[in-house]
């Protein structure tokens, strides 16, 4: 069965963005630090990368490894409209959970209005790669019980406010750490299932 996974960046704090959805702020190290990180990070998950980006980053015709459907909200999907862009992960089946966007400006993005749980449910039972869950935290607070795994790329600094990772309901939710590595330019990436 397929899988959903929140393959997030988070900060020591456990927020996503800033108040106004920044994440410029993530720290990434030396030039060096940097390209090495993008390098194993890019190997993993290329698919991650949104298909504007991708000849820069020298996958255009990478196949996709992890993931072939992503769902994001608003929130999530908001950076590449207000760059112009109606569908930024061509490459991937995508879905945007929202309420108030009405109709997608791509044919290539489906707008689920309705219940994200009843989606990824739906999308499980289903053939084909694992489930990306881009985020954003009010998603994956109401996506909880459905995630099975976590992928929480872990940035060396604190942000003081912003969204949260998961911002729901006070729900206690085990994880048990699978895998786990530290990157020259301070990152842990770690890779949780539930315990």
């Amino acid at each position: 069965m397929r899988k959903l996974v929140y393959y997030v960046a988070v900060t020591l704090d456990g927020r996503i963005a800033g108040p106004g959805g920044e994440f410029d702020f993530y720290p990434t190290g030396t030039p060096e630090q940097a390209a090495a990180y993008s390098a194993a990070m890019n190997e993993r998950y290329p698919e991650t990368i949104p298909t504007v980006a991708r000849a820069a980053f020298g996958l255009t015709d990478t196949p996709n490894r992890r993931f072939d459907t992503v769902i994001m909200g608003l929130g999530s999907y908001q950076p590449a409209l207000a760059e112009g862009i109606g569908s930024p992960y061509g490459h991937l089946k995508q879905y945007v959970v929202s309420r108030s966007l009405g109709r997608a400006p791509s044919p290539d993005v489906t707008v689920v209005p309705g219940d994200p749980l009843r989606l990824v449910r739906d999308l499980k039972g289903q053939d084909g790669l694992d489930i990306w869950l881009c985020g954003g935290g009010k998603l994956a607070g109401t996506l909880l019980p459905e995630i099975d795994r976590l992928v929480i790329k872990s940035y060396p600094v604190v942000a003081g406010s912003g969204i949260p990772a998961f911002d729901t309901a006070f729900t206690p939710t085990r994880f048990a750490p699978e895998d786990r590595q530290i990157f020259d330019n301070g990152v842990t990436v770690t890779t949780y299932a539930p315990a």
